[in-house]
């Protein structure tokens, strides 16, 4: 069953009858849906709110419901409870509740009113991390009985193990969507192209197949909901979703090496999977180019290879943290480098983010992403990244946890002189990390061609390795010797 709507009292949106209507149609009661007429004692309401919550979470629901004005039999009676005006201790009836309850859930009571009477029903979320307790008991709802949870130790087990975190890609962009409405908001021409597969020829077909990917939910009423990963990937303007409008990926130049001097900054409009082609291409058309003398003609070339902004890029969308709310991904062009961010702490130590898989808090949309040729299977990305700067000449990339922000840096090419010390041991141990996946130790011979060194400087080399070693990122080979010796990584095994 879908979650709340965006409604508040008083109001009756047609998302809340159309639940009555289905909720009347039920054979009997269900663990997460209990009908009244107007029995409203505050105590009963306390315990229903922690069975429900529980419930639902076991029965796999986003939200359970208490609707007063159905009877035994399921007719639509109305009912005389007026939550807002009702007295507890001296307590409004809802603060009351909340106090007793733990943790603090955002359960709603609403008014309905049905063409059959007026109704109330309350929205309970389902317990998310821990269990829901009333009074610092937790209940549990079994047919129509409401016992304590710990009375039935399997079912407490069962449910134990289906408490999470919020996963932010489950969550409700837009609900009750009708399908033609989906249409128009989301490209779908980009999913059904990006997935190689055909169009089917009705609308609630396409839903159908939306559905699959968790890009959309089934609603009441045979209407819709569009999820956070729906919208977030597949908007065809991002600013039509209030809840992820802020998430849309920022792309900032300036002119000198400070933040301060902004020259341009444009926000993207489609969805990250939608409109992740012409990001790439709007970002690359900024990025400053050499000119490479060919055979006859001077050729312009990119300083910043195509593959490492675009893995950067992918990897900042990707893996960025959502319940960060009012930040999203940036992308900052300085004359000398370029900066990628995103909101959230990297969840693998930045050293090790050569070698490790990726881990992503967004596993549906990182997996989603992967299929339809968007991201790296086998967490390749920051290696790419790595290689190609290698390749070009570049000076060694960085990454940096900024606490609550993650932030890779792509540097223009410089020569090994103009390096600091800092960025030749930095890329001594980069070159070191990408050697060993390759199940090749790094040499002096191996490091002097990264750098760009001549032979007749191998001293220099050799220097940088010392003070590596000395930093404790590398380590000389179980086959070192003094000729040609080779090293890896401090972390590492011996090559197989």
């Amino acid at each position: 069953m879908a979650p709340g709507s965006r409604f508040g009292m008083n109001k009756t949106p047609t998302r809340e009858v159309a639940l009555v209507d289905e909720f009347a149609k039920l054979p009997s009661e269900t663990s997460w849906v209990e009908f009244k007429v107007n029995n409203y004692r505050p105590e009963l309401i306390g315990t229903l709110i922690s069975a429900i919550s529980n419930a639902a979470r076991l029965n796999d629901e986003r939200c359970g419901y208490v609707v007063w004005g159905i009877d035994n039999s399921h007719n639509i009676v109305g009912t005389k409870f007026q939550p807002a005006a009702e007295m507890v201790q001296d307590q409004p009836l809802e603060f009351w509740l909340a106090r007793r309850l733990s943790p603090s859930i955002n359960f709603r009571f609403k008014d309905v009113h049905h063409t059959k009477g007026r109704l109330v029903m309350l929205e309970i979320p389902a317990a998310e991390q821990v269990t829901t307790k009333f009074e610092n008991i937790a209940y549990l709802r079994i047919g129509q009985t409401t016992p304590k949870l710990a009375d039935f130790p399997v079912r407490e087990a069962a449910l134990l193990s289906k408490l999470k975190p919020f996963v932010w890609e489950s969550g409700v962009a837009r609900a009750f969507v009708q399908s033609a409405e989906v249409i128009k908001l989301l490209d779908i021409a980009a999913y059904f192209t990006l997935g190689e597969q055909p169009v089917p020829n009705t609308d609630d077909g396409i839903c159908s197949i939306l559905a699959h990917d968790k890009i959309l939910f089934k609603d009441v009423g045979g209407r819709w909901d569009i999820s956070n990963l729906g919208a977030i990937l597949f908007a065809k303007d991002i600013a039509e979703f209030d809840n992820i409008s802020r998430k849309a990926m920022r792309v900032i130049e300036h002119d000198t090496g400070s933040r301060a001097t902004t020259i341009k900054e444009r926000s993207g409009k489609l969805g990250y999977a939608a409109g992740f082609e012409g990001l790439i291409e709007y970002i690359n058309k900024r990025l400053p180019r050499r000119e490479v003398i060919g055979r006859a003609l001077r050729v312009p070339q990119p300083v910043y290879p195509e593959i490492a902004i675009r893995e950067l890029v992918a990897n900042a969308l990707i893996h960025q943290d959502f319940a960060i709310s009012g930040a999203g991904p940036v992308v900052d062009i300085f004359p000398d480098r370029v900066e990628v961010s995103n909101p959230g702490a990297p969840l693998v130590e930045t050293r090790r983010l050569i070698d490790f898989p990726p881990r992503s808090r967004n596993e549906t949309m990182a997996a989603l992403l992967r299929r339809l040729g968007m991201c790296e299977e086998q967490g390749s990305g920051i290696d790419k990244v790595i290689i190609a700067a290698e390749e070009g000449q570049l000076a060694p990339p960085d990454f940096q946890d900024e606490g609550y922000n993650m932030r890779a840096t792509l540097f223009a090419r410089k020569t090994f002189g103009a390096m600091s010390q800092e960025e030749r041991v930095r890329g001594c141990y980069q070159h070191c990390v990408i050697r060993y996946l390759a199940n090749q130790g790094m040499t002096n011979s191996t490091l002097r061609q990264r750098f760009g060194v001549a032979e007749r400087n191998a001293s220099q080399i050799s220097r940088v390795i010392k003070q590596t070693q000395e930093a404790g990122l590398i380590k000389p080979s179980d086959v070192w010797s003094s000729r040609g010796g080779h090293y890896l990584p401090s972390w590492a095994s011996k090559l197989s």
